[in-house]
This record gives C-alpha cells, structure tokens and sequence, in this order.
C-alpha cells in the first residue's frame, strides 16, 4: 500500500500549481493533505474531478481559510473519524483517522506554535491529547501516523539548528515530546532509510530557502512499532513544487481489510 502525505498551504493554490498532474502519476492508493484552508463547497468545478479518488475532508469549522485536513483514496476505508476525542482540540480541522481494518491510518496537522505563547502552549495540548488518543487506538490495531508535525526533531532536521534553539518548531519542549512519542513505540519511517542530513520537508519562502536548501524536515510518517517490519520504502518528493512543503511518502507491505 502507498500513501504519500503532503501540506498542500491551500488546495486552491496548489491546484492551480501542478497538483492535479501530480496525484494523477504518484500511484499513491491514499494521499493525505494538510492545510487545505478550504471547505470543499467553495470549490470549483474544475477541481471537483479527482482522477479516480474519493475524498474526504475535514475543513476548518471555526475560522475560514485556515488549517483543514483532506484525504483523497483509491481504497476505501471501512470508516472515517474526524478530531480529538477532547472537545478543546476540535473545530480547526486537524485530524482525519481512516480505518483500514488491518490498521489506522492519522492524517493530522499539528498546530504551529510560532505565533504566540498561547498557541505554543495549544500545541503542547494538542501533542499529548493526541499521544493520549494513539494509545487508545493502539489497542486496538496498529498505527500509521502522518502528517505536519511542525515541528524538527534532530539537529540533522532543519539547515541551521543553532540559530533555530528558541524558534517555535526547535524548543527542546517541543523536541522532548518527539523524544516521548518515539519512546512510546512510534518509528519515524524516514530515518529506517536514511540517516544523513541534508533532507527536508519545507523551506521559508523568504531568502531563496528551497533553492539553498536551507529547509526544515517536520513532516513525517511514523508507524507503531508493531508495523516498523512492514515497512517497505519511506521518501521525501523535494523536486515536487507547488507549496513550501514537498510531498512524503511511504510503502508497507500490508493489505487493508
């Protein structure tokens, strides 16, 4: 099964920007997106064909524009549940859980805390409720987990570490809950594959970043450690364009139910 993840910044935009072109060729069975910023009746007609997926969206309810999750498939999950089971974390459209029988699959957009104090601490909510969550589900099967993290766990994550120390996205707050949600038995699919630097999932539009490479890897496909032997391939699509993301991909070899 191939999934690929990707923060689209804006489902308009992007498909205006290759997008339709790309899912068509990826031969991803799901593509899950993160900050759609669209509810899908303000779209157009021509972006209502998804060449040959399904799609399920869980756009942001409390303020327009802003975050919002979408899944597009070829294989059908058994069912679909939207947000925290936590009443204080719903309503901005973070988090899509599909059900394939043999596992779940998250799509989740993790809150940015860059914005303020307020937010940081939002995040840090947000990180345990979902820790909290994942390990209710994982007793009952395994899990894939993917989405925008926003946050670089590893120096060898992110272009310039030490200029980043007290930027939202490096705190060590925020590198510890990483830390813990790695020691609760969750495998960050990418480093199985590659453990070298130099690889990376967003750059600022400022400064010429993409084309320096001077990016940040906070997108990420974790699985739950009873799946880390189905893992097949882990990738990062970087010659992708169309957001200041790139499209992340992984293959496990297990079949949905």
């Amino acid at each position: 099964m191939k999934i690929y993840s990707w923060n689209v910044n804006g489902f308009r935009a992007v498909a205006k920007k290759g997008f339709w072109d790309w899912i068509g060729a990826c031969g991803g069975d799901v593509v899950c997106l993160q900050e759609i910023k669209v509810h899908p009746d303000q779209l157009g007609e021509e972006d209502k064909d998804f060449r040959g997926y399904e799609a399920v969206w869980n756009p942001c309810k409390v303020k327009k524009g802003y975050s919002g999750v979408a899944g597009f498939y070829k294989t059908a999950p058994q069912s679909f549940s939207f947000g925290l089971p936590d009443e204080k974390y719903q309503g901005e459209g973070r988090l899509i859980l599909m059900d394939y029988g043999t596992f779940y699959l998250l799509n989740v957009y993790f809150p940015n805390g860059q914005m303020s104090d307020e937010r940081l601490n939002f995040k840090m909510g947000y990180y345990d409720a979902f820790l909290s969550y994942a390990e209710t589900l994982r007793k009952t099967k395994p899990l894939v987990v993917c989405g925008d993290f926003n946050t670089a766990h590893k120096e060898i994550d992110l272009k310039n570490p030490k200029a980043n120390e007290k930027t939202s996205g490096f705190l060590p707050v925020e590198r510890a809950w990483l830390d813990k949600f790695v020691a609760h038995g969750y495998v960050d699919t990418f480093r199985m594959f590659q453990e070298q630097g130099g690889h990376y999932s967003w750059w600022s539009y400022r400064f010429g970043a993409r084309s320096r490479n001077a990016g940040w890897r906070i997108d990420y496909f974790f699985v739950s450690e009873e799946l880390r032997d189905k893992v097949r391939r882990a990738w990062l699509e970087t010659e992708v364009m169309g957001s200041d993301h790139c499209p992340i991909g992984l293959e496990l070899d297990v079949r949905p139910r």
